[in-house]
């Protein structure tokens, strides 16, 4: 499946219709075609004061490239009986991952209650499988943990973080099962990462710009009407001409974000802490699996459940940030077609790939110049924020 047509599917939840595909045009065509698209505000009629973000090449530090697990009716959590012992799958997250990780984790802790057992095998430890097994040992389980790698090198490393359900479905596949699980997990995620706000576990509140030049949608999960309304704080429609952004349209909520290489480092060391035995062990097959002591085991596996337990619809989604070297004065986020960017500790994140069925780990050069050269357009036309003294 190609990028346009996960965009297509982002569409569809209401998060903003697609740019045209700009990756085969020279770069001077790329910058050309996206300025067509915006339309430049009016000098000194900004009422939002942000500092622009500075896009260069020689600003970038790094370029990452991580596979989303993605099925398109959404992640699992069930459990089932194999060979004489409980399997509860939590997988399949897509790029909902460490925004679902919580509340997934509160179903699968509900499934594994039901075995009556104390003893419980996690695998994998990624931000599901450590969120699944710290829910579990605050409920009292006696928990070990099995997985192919440690942070700094599980896919949730390589997260943007921002707590909103990305890509984690297709509308067309959706069952009002499913969106029951959708709605307690997302539910249970929101007031779990609430307590967590602050520099140990790297979570804070940051606002969101969100723009386009189309009118933004006012269905699917970015919008008044979705089921995340009321967990988007200060969401507001910006009257045209009166934000900074060179788009016609655009609107604010507050979300919060989560930095992936403090969150993970924080889970993990309360994780050993508590007393949960950290093995690192990669498993051919699901045997191998099954052969574990315990009686109780959770997948936390993500893309690795589709060779492990043969989930056949599972696939990868290819996801690419560049990253450009830090700049504490920008303390907000952004959200155009096909593009976004995240402030982060460790640098500026820059992001809006979505391949669908891809493979490969290389970082894709056309991508890079594509989002470096898109999102460099955005900013420079921004409205500069007005000189003090």
């Amino acid at each position: 499946m190609t990028r346009r047509r996960a965009f297509q599917s982002l569409a569809a939840l209401g998060l903003g219709a697609p740019l045209r595909a700009a990756t085969s045009l020279p770069p001077a065509t790329q910058a050309s075609s996206v300025s067509k698209m915006m339309v430049a505000p009016k000098a000194g009629t900004s009422d939002i004061r942000l500092r622009p973000v500075t896009v260069a090449p020689e600003r970038v530090i790094r370029t990452i490239v991580g596979l989303r697990p993605f099925r398109p009716s959404g992640f699992v959590v069930r459990g089932e009986e194999m060979r004489g012992k409980t399997v509860v799958h939590n997988y399949g997250h897509g790029g909902a991952g460490i925004t679902l990780s919580w509340g997934t984790a509160h179903l699968a802790a509900l499934e594994v209650q039901k075995t009556g057992q104390k003893e419980v095998a996690v695998v994998g430890a990624g931000a599901v499988g450590m969120a699944t097994a710290r829910l579990l040992v605050e409920r009292g389980f006696r928990v070990s943990m099995y997985t192919r790698d440690l942070p700094p090198n599980t896919t949730s490393n390589i997260a943007g973080g921002q707590w909103f359900p990305f890509t984690f479905y297709d509308v067309d596949h959706l069952t009002p099962t499913f969106e029951e699980q959708f709605a307690t997990a997302l539910e249970f995620s929101y007031k779990r990462y609430q307590t967590m706000v602050g520099d140990y576990y790297g979570v804070r509140w940051l606002p969101n710009f969100q723009m386009a030049d189309a009118p933004l949608p006012t269905n699917g999960l970015l919008s008044r009407t979705g089921p995340v309304f009321r967990m988007l704080p200060q969401f507001t429609e910006l009257v045209p001409a009166r934000h900074p952004f060179p788009f016609r349209y655009a609107r604010r909520f507050d979300t919060m974000f989560i930095q992936p290489p403090i969150y993970l480092d924080a889970m993990l060391r309360e994780l050993r802490i508590s007393g949960v035995s950290v093995e690192v062990r990669d498993f051919r097959d699901a045997a191998e699996i099954l052969a574990l002591p315990e009686p109780v085991i959770v997948n936390c596996t993500g893309l690795g459940a589709k060779g492990l337990f043969g989930d056949e619809e599972l696939i990868p989604i290819k996801g690419q940030l560049t990253i450009l070297i830090p700049d504490d004065e920008v303390t907000y986020a952004t959200m155009a077609p096909e593009l976004y960017m995240f402030p982060r500790r460790d640098g500026i994140v820059l992001g809006g790939s979505h391949e669908r069925g891809v493979w490969d780990l290389a970082p894709d050069l056309a991508e890079t110049e594509r989002v470096l050269t898109q999102h460099a357009d955005i900013f420079r036309r921004m409205a500069r924020p007005a000189r003090v003294g």
